[in-house]
C-alpha cells in the first residue's frame, strides 16, 4: 500500500481498499459527505473555489497552533463525499505533512474505477487546491 502520509487518510484508503463492491464504495463516499458538516455562507467565495471541477467545490484551511483544519462544500453529493474524505484525511497535519500528501494514494482508493473521468480529475484538482492553500499558509 502506498503511505499518503497522513495517518487518517490511510485508514480511509484501507477501508476504500478492503471492498471488492464498486457500489459499497460509492455508498461509502456518499456517507461521508452525508457526515460534513454544513458549511458557513462566507465559505463559498473565489478564493476557496477549487478550479477545474465540474461541479462548484470550496474548500478552506483553518490553521490552529500550527495544524489544519478544513471545511468545505459541494453542490453534487459524489464530490462532496470526495471533498470529506479529504477534509477528513487531511484535517490534524501541519502544513508541510499536506504538502508531502502524495496523490498515488487515490489509485489505491479503487475509486477511480467507479468515478467518471471528470470526477477523478476533480478529486486531484480538490486535493491539489488544499495543497496550495496549506502551502499559502505556510509561507505566512
Amino acid at each position: 500500500m502506498v503511505s499518503s502520509g497522513s495517518a487518517a487518510l490511510d485508514e480511509i484508503v484501507a477501508k476504500l481498499k478492503s471492498s471488492n463492491d464498486q457500489k459499497r464504495r460509492y455508498e461509502y463516499v456518499l456517507w461521508l459527505a452525508k457526515k460534513l458538516p454544513p458549511a458557513p455562507s462566507e465559505l463559498h467565495c473565489e478564493a476557496n473555489r477549487v478550479k477545474g471541477c465540474v461541479s462548484q467545490v470550496f474548500v478552506q484551511p483553518l490553521l490552529n497552533e500550527g495544524l489544519l483544519q478544513w471545511q468545505g462544500d459541494a453542490d453534487a453529493q459524489i464530490t462532496k463525499g470526495l471533498l470529506a474524505l479529504l477534509i477528513q484525511g487531511l484535517s490534524g497535519l501541519s502544513p508541510s505533512e499536506v504538502l508531502a500528501v502524495d496523490p498515488a494514494f487515490m489509485a489505491e482508493t479503487g475509486l477511480q474505477a467507479s468515478l467518471t473521468p471528470s470526477r477523478a480529475n476533480g478529486f486531484l484538482n480538490i486535493l491539489r487546491h488544499m495543497q496550495a492553500q496549506a502551502a499559502a499558509l505556510a509561507a505566512g
